[in-house]
């Protein structure tokens, strides 16, 4: 596993949604590069057995512990992969190994440190159904497991009143059965009963499930761990398509008249013409 005075290393890999052509070649190459992986069980079992390779599953619960004995290993020399489900920097790995880097011993700061991005889940789902992401949006997590459950309902509530898309992460389990039910309460007290919901179980796996409610029917029995949420505005379009699923999206103006279609009249006087939004920079 080590040798010499070889310098050891920590990365800290994105396997994106599940699927295996949604993991980036980057991150591919990551953990193929590693003596030691890291990870929730269930991520390091996506990951093709490797010769001379060894592998360190933990409880998702076990972050901290995770992230050091990972930076140990790094300080000793190897070269360490910890992976993550989806982008390690969106309610994962990466802000586990830093803060385990900011507490820890100096020697920990020495090292060489990378963040490999992936797909996170909201892209994914996002992708699946259209473009519900296309204008502001936030992301939250419904867990409260490390931050109070009060301070959840504010952001939830301030999020809808500033009128961004929420994608909603860890929205259910069976320690938490309740929050997502709860969640939803509390936005159709600000958001109109027709806003979309659109619920992404596993997308890009195998079982995956697209499914498209409004926020008065919302069922929160549709989610579970593996699933991101997705709520709307007032402004989402729903565009139904014969015989295919609707696309779902959020256009890329606010408070302006939706485009023309072909054929339409052009605008009165004193109506504003629509502008060509431009596309934002990956």
């Amino acid at each position: 596993m080590t040798g010499g005075d070889r310098r050891g290393r920590i990365t800290v890999v994105g396997l994106g949604p599940g699927a295996a052509r949604q993991m980036t070649p980057e991150a591919a190459a990551a953990v193929e590069a590693a003596d030691l992986v890291f990870g929730y069980a269930p991520y390091l079992a996506r990951l093709p057995e490797r010769p001379g390779q060894e592998r360190r599953p933990s409880d998702n619960r076990e972050e901290i512990a995770r992230a050091s004995a990972a930076l140990d290993a790094a300080v000793a020399g190897a070269r360490v992969a910890m992976v993550s489900g989806g982008d390690p920097g969106v309610f994962a790995m990466a802000a586990a190994v830093c803060e385990a880097i900011e507490h820890g011993p100096e020697a920990w700061r020495a090292l060489d440190f990378e963040v490999v991005p992936g797909v996170t889940a909201m892209l994914a789902v996002a992708a699946r159904c259209g473009a519900p992401l296309g204008h502001d949006f936030c992301a939250l997590s419904l867990s409260d497991n490390l931050k109070p459950w009060a301070l959840v309902e504010k952001r939830l509530l301030l999020a809808a009143e500033a009128g961004f898309v929420i994608a909603l992460y860890n929205p259910i389990s069976r320690a938490r059965p309740w929050q997502l039910g709860r969640a939803f309460a509390l936005l159709r007290e600000r958001l109109a009963g027709n806003v979309p919901v659109v619920f992404g179980r596993a997308a890009g796996r195998e079982d995956e499930r697209i499914t498209l409610a409004t926020l008065a029917e919302a069922d929160p029995a549709q989610a579970d761990m593996a699933t991101c949420v997705i709520i709307g505005t007032t402004d989402t379009r729903i565009v139904p398509r014969p015989g295919l699923p609707p696309l779902v999206y959020a256009p890329r103006s606010a408070d302006r008249p939706a485009p023309r279609a072909e054929g339409e009249s052009a605008p009165r006087a004193g109506e504003e013409p629509v502008s060509p939004v431009e596309e934002s920079a990956p």
